[in-house]
């Protein structure tokens, strides 16, 4: 075997070790999901009728501090959700247990969020320096906060907006608004994973900054164009009235203002590190 040839055996096992270790993060993460899940499963009472059907009831805590807020601002009829004017129904002989079996599987990915990004940090560590791993010690952390803040947002200001425009929207009075229960599931499910993973969005501008793909110039050039996307994704994912399109776009915004000052940050660093190294030399 020729110097050459053994070398690329060598970096075709290396690529192969590389594809087997990410298997086992990913079979570990999985199992997580799926033990969480199971848990989940049992706890269908509470799963179900404290969290997904609560946003539905007129008792919801978030519909009370809007209520309260409208009233004062004098929006009351946008936002005081009065009564429940409308149903959920299941409509297939399997709708209620393959919406048990996904409800659980998103809970669990939801709660082991968390330990799926130590197994990914886990997997991807090994590659980095040694200051470059200090400095992103707390990566797990963080971005779980962030994306625990982002689920609770989703489910305490994006859903009940969504479900009472919805629940209370009439084209006439001789239709009464029966929902899907997969129907139902899926709404609450879109906007607590979608906000969840938008409140990742600086993380996401800190590892773009720091493989050179982002900078602090083309976030402030591109600004207004994020401002209207942000403006385009809260209009899909909130009903079509000014005031919630503007609750929901104001903490993005606000995320990308803080993206672009932690771009600054990065930036700022790695221009210290490459004239301290210009220095030693």
């Amino acid at each position: 075997m020729t110097a050459k040839t053994h070398t690329n055996v060598e970096k075709e096992m290396s690529f192969l070790d590389h594809l087997e270790e990410l298997r086992w993060h990913l079979i570990r993460s999985t199992i997580a999901v799926v033990v969480v899940a199971t848990v989940a499963f049992i706890a269908k009472e509470f799963i179900f009728d404290i969290i997904i059907l609560g946003p539905k009831s007129s008792d919801f805590p978030t519909y009370k501090l809007l209520c309260r807020a409208a009233t004062e601002l004098g929006f009351e009829d946008n936002f005081c959700f009065k009564e429940e004017s409308f149903r959920i129904q299941s409509r297939t002989p399997a709708g209620q247990f393959s919406a048990h079996i996904w409800t659980s599987i998103t809970a669990g990915f939801i709660i082991a969020f968390p330990y799926i990004l130590y197994e990914f940090w886990k997997f991807v560590s090994p590659g980095l320096r040694n200051n470059e791993r200090k400095n992103s010690r707390g990566f797990i952390i963080i971005a779980s906060i962030l994306f625990f803040i982002g689920v609770c947002f989703g489910y305490f200001v994006v859903t009940p907006l969504t479900i009472n425009f919805l629940g209370s929207y009439k084209v006439s009075e001789v239709v009464f608004n029966d929902f899907d229960l997969s129907s139902y599931i899926g709404l609450v499910r879109a906007s607590v994973l979608a906000s969840g993973l938008i409140f990742e969005l600086p993380i996401i501008i800190y590892f773009l900054t720091k493989v050179g793909l982002v900078t602090p110039p083309l976030l402030k050039k591109y600004r207004k164009f994020a401002l209207v996307g942000v403006l385009i994704v809260s209009a899909i994912i909130t009903p079509p009235d000014i005031a919630s399109q503007v609750i929901v776009a104001v903490p993005v915004l606000i995320l990308y203002e803080i993206s672009i000052v932690i771009s600054k940050v990065v930036v700022r660093k790695q221009n210290k590190k490459m004239k301290a190294d210009g220095k030693s030399r």
